[in-house]
């Protein structure tokens, strides 16, 4: 009689033969886990080796470019961010450029140039033979040099108030923009009338060319009522009366005299800190020294 026996009975050759396989899995793992990049350190050696060689070719065809611009005349007006890499500029010089550029204003020179990037004398030594600019612009430095405007010359009795234009004279006879006839008007209202033709100086974006035209038909006349301050003996309050001090200025400028014991001139004012001397003209205009 033959006994049932369960399907899931092993032959000891075959367990013997499932251990033995169970340990080298195990084995295996190990090794797996231990020496994780073992078999891919061959592949990553060859991919950066490539990748490196990649690298060296782009270096070298960089370098040949550069040498390509350095030998290529340009026009300064046209500089890209590479071209200024290759030659050297910095990007705040380039900045400079690009803002003057978005302005629609040209370079026509190498000063010009050197002006607007700020770029150091031995930079510019190097790269301005290589500027080439339109032939316009070489055509105008080869033409006749310009002659000065010759205006009307009058006497002092031929010529009208300058404190009695009105701006819409400044525009039709003059011919200076609206807006500059209305500063002339409303500077001249502010000093309460002119006291000199050196005021004129005072007007932002007045042209010397036109300050010239204006004075050869216009000068001052009636001058104002202003009696002259001794600036060795004024007090702050005094010294505010002038047009062109403030409260810190006149305060600024008493101190110092307070302890300078005076001054012989107005020109030792620019001793003190942050006081400009550029309107030393017209400020002498209120002050005396004795």
């Amino acid at each position: 009689m033959k006994l049932n026996k369960s399907h899931f009975e092993i032959h000891r050759r075959f367990r013997n033969g499932i251990l033995l396989l169970t340990i080298l899995m195990f084995l295996l793992i190990l090794v797996l886990c231990f020496f994780p990049n073992s078999t891919n350190s061959s592949n990553n050696l060859v991919a950066l080796t490539k990748y490196q060689s990649q690298i060296d070719s782009l270096k070298n065809e960089a370098f040949n470019k550069k040498k390509e611009y350095n030998l290529r005349p340009f026009n300064p007006n046209f500089i890209t961010e590479y071209k200024g890499y290759v030659l050297g500029m910095s990007t705040d010089e380039l900045d400079r450029l690009y803002v003057y550029r978005k302005k629609e204003k040209w370079i026509n020179s190498v000063w010009d140039f050197k002006k607007v990037t700020g770029v150091s004398d031995s930079l510019l030594a190097v790269i301005s033979p290589l500027f080439k600019f339109p032939d316009w612009v070489q055509n105008s430095k080869k033409s006749k040099p310009y002659k000065k405007v010759q205006y009307p010359v009058k006497s002092f009795a031929q010529k009208e108030d300058l404190n009695g234009v009105t701006s819409k004279e400044f525009q039709e006879i003059i011919g200076v923009p609206d807006f500059i006839a209305d500063r002339i008007v409303k500077r001249r209202d502010r000093l309460n009338g002119f006291i000199s033709d050196l005021q004129l100086k005072d007007v932002v974006g007045l042209y010397e060319n036109q300050r010239k035209k204006i004075l050869s038909f216009y000068t001052v006349k009636t001058n104002t009522k202003f009696k002259k301050i001794n600036i060795n003996n004024a007090s702050v309050k005094e010294l505010m009366e002038v047009p062109y001090f403030d409260f810190e200025t006149a305060l600024e400028i008493k101190d110092f005299i307070d302890e300078h014991e005076g001054v012989s001139s107005f020109e030792e004012l620019g001793k003190i800190e942050g006081f400009s001397l550029e309107k030393i003209d017209r400020i002498a205009l209120y002050l005396e020294l004795n």
